[in-house]
């Protein structure tokens, strides 16, 4: 077994330092979900005690064909959201902050009640009445492997799902009307449309991602509760941001949000 206590510290220190590494070393490495998991779990911890701010929902990785054939991954993971690496659209991010500033345009929801553990397996009409509402968000993506695309997926579940910070839109409660399959997503730069995209990308509907980690985190002893906020995924290709961008992620009826990097 993996020693994920030694795994969790050395992904923190880097986190904290800007540090890269090529891989976690071998005996901290882990070799399983489950392993992965409980290293993610202790990375959070380390991460809130030195940011500060509260656990305010969980991104979804890999709903989307395009990254799961970047990252060599047959199916979706999850990592976890917080305040401190959230902000208000229009935001602003700190360029040297970050390795990689991957932008991905996602749907995100916010829970009206609890989907709670041992509870499921959940329906998707089930998943769908739990819903507040719809908002459009920006996901920054960042790794802390400089060969984050082939390290394997456990690493990537223990680095939190490579989660960065969270662009937040605004909260859209009237969404049963709108076709989040069909609707059309546009990523632009600096006032130019350079990737079009639909949540169809997202497991064929955003609800299908989210009906995905109701179940995962039923099933893993955890479940999802009130207020907490759920990216779903990328609907385009990825843009790799630079200082001085401003990147928008528009939803039509659902939206729009946006993120200056200085």
């Amino acid at each position: 077994m993996a020693n994920i206590e030694a795994g969790a510290a050395l992904l923190a220190e880097a986190r904290v330092n800007l540090a890269r590494m090529e891989a976690l070393p071998d005996a901290a490495r882990p070799r399983t979900a489950e392993e992965a998991y409980a290293c993610q779990d202790l990375l959070v911890d380390r991460l809130r005690a030195h940011y500060g701010g509260e656990l305010i929902g969980y991104k979804i990785a890999c709903t989307n064909k395009l990254a799961q054939d970047l990252l060599h991954m047959p199916g979706p993971f999850h990592g976890k959201m917080f305040s401190a690496h959230s902000v208000e659209s229009p935001g602003r991010l700190r360029a040297a902050d970050f390795f990689m500033r991957v932008m991905e345009a996602e749907f995100a929801f916010r829970m009206a009640r609890d989907l709670p553990a041992g509870g499921g397996p959940f329906t998707r009409e089930q998943v769908a009445d739990a819903v507040e509402g719809v908002l459009p968000g920006i996901e920054t993506v960042d790794s802390r492997f400089t060969s984050w695309t082939t390290v394997g997926g456990p690493s990537l579940i223990a680095d939190n799902a490579c989660h960065g910070a969270w662009v937040k839109g605004v909260l859209v409660r009237d969404w049963r009307g709108i076709d989040l399959a069909a609707q059309r997503v546009e990523l632009l730069v600096n006032g130019a449309v350079i990737q079009r995209g639909s949540g169809a990308a997202v497991l064929g509907h955003p609800l299908n991602a989210l009906e995905w980690l109701a179940n995962d985190l039923s099933a893993r002893g955890t479940g999802l509760k009130a207020g907490q906020y759920i990216t779903t995924g990328v609907t385009t290709d990825i843009y790799l941001a630079e200082r001085g961008d401003r990147v928008e992620a528009d939803f039509g009826p659902v939206g729009r949000v946006e993120v200056q990097w200085e």
